[in-house]
């Protein structure tokens, strides 16, 4: 993902799939296209999470825990030569 939204919330009682929902949506709203990727701390990611509903929910060191990295994942659009 080259290009994408960041998203805050750190709040402990919601479940991380409730956050890229959340966000999701927003995206949606925003920008007109849904996202299929969300990066995330590796301390925000339990090992079962790792896709919901259409959105792949990935480990990224570089983002600070409670914030969520939303988009499209452009390595499945790159045309093969």
């Amino acid at each position: 993902m080259q290009a994408g939204m960041m998203w805050f919330d750190d709040d402990k009682k919601t479940s991380l799939a409730a956050k890229v929902k959340t966000a999701a949506a927003y995206y949606r709203k925003k920008y007109g296209r849904s996202p299929d990727l969300c990066m995330v701390n590796p301390k925000m990611l339990a090992e079962k999470e790792t896709e919901t509903g259409k959105i792949a929910i990935r480990s990224y060191h570089p983002i600070l825990p409670g914030h969520l990295w939303i988009g499209i994942d452009d390595s499945r659009y790159k045309k093969k030569i």
